[in-house]
């Protein structure tokens, strides 16, 4: 069966348009195989080549002093594009406004646009599993019990992170290996095997029964279910030999 790879991503901009002149200003990425983190990110500051409005700094908290001397788009669109690779499937909370300034972007510079059919869009799920609800990240943090306090700005990694484990949620429960918090939340892209997955390891479980207990369980059966399946070979001999 082949693997599932999933990228949750999120981005920041300096405004809601490219096509007016807006830009990226960061992007960050989770990498999911087959539902389950694999710990290989990817997070990066862009410098929008454009001052950022005052009120967007409220929200993201990315300024023109900072993002100065971060690359411009096209000095990281490769590394971008191979980290998403041919086979990963975009996964946004709202994906029209990412996708829209993600394919801006890449046909600007010649590269082939993501296409509808490997985007996922955590929002239109929501809204339909909860319809005439809140449905933003925070909402969706709250009502799935994700631990969002370090959010007191809107950070690209830090929001792709988020939204990984809401998105397991909404598709019916994490898996108990989800552990995000450990990520890096500053850190650029590293180059962790795709599918490496770490798994707790727990000790068998042992059950004691008393010999009375499997007497009484061995009446049970053969007063209760003719032809047990769980009856032992010498039981059923006894039965046949009475």
């Amino acid at each position: 069966m082949q693997a599932i790879r999933e990228i949750v991503f999120d981005t920041e901009t300096t405004g809601f348009d490219p096509a007016t002149g807006d830009r990226l200003v960061e992007i960050g990425a989770v990498e999911l195989i087959n539902h389950v983190p694999t710990g290989r990110t990817y997070h990066q500051y862009i410098n929008p080549d454009r001052d950022v409005p005052e009120e967007v700094v409220k929200v993201h908290g990315l300024t023109n002093e900072f993002l100065k001397d971060y690359p411009f788009f096209d000095k990281v669109a490769q590394e971008w594009v191979d980290f998403i690779g041919d086979d990963g499937i975009l996964v946004a909370h709202n994906a029209t406004f990412d996708m829209k300034f993600i394919n801006y972007e890449l046909q600007k510079l010649g590269y082939e646009e993501y296409k509808w059919d490997r985007v996922v869009d955590t929002l239109e799920i929501a809204k339909n599993k909860f319809p005439g609800q809140r449905n933003n990240l925070d909402a969706l943090c709250k009502r799935f019990g994700v631990d969002n306090s370090s959010r007191t700005f809107h950070g690209a990694l830090l929001d792709a992170q988020l939204l990984a484990e809401v998105y397991l949620e909404l598709l019916g429960g994490a898996e108990p290996t989800m552990d995000l918090a450990s990520v890096n939340k500053t850190k650029s892209s590293e180059n962790v095997k795709s599918g490496e997955i770490k798994r707790v390891y727990r000790e068998p479980r042992k059950f004691l029964f008393s010999e009375e207990d499997n007497l009484t369980h061995r009446e049970f059966l053969e007063k209760n279910i003719k032809n047990s399946i769980w009856l032992s070979d010498e039981v059923e001999e006894n039965k046949e030999s009475n």
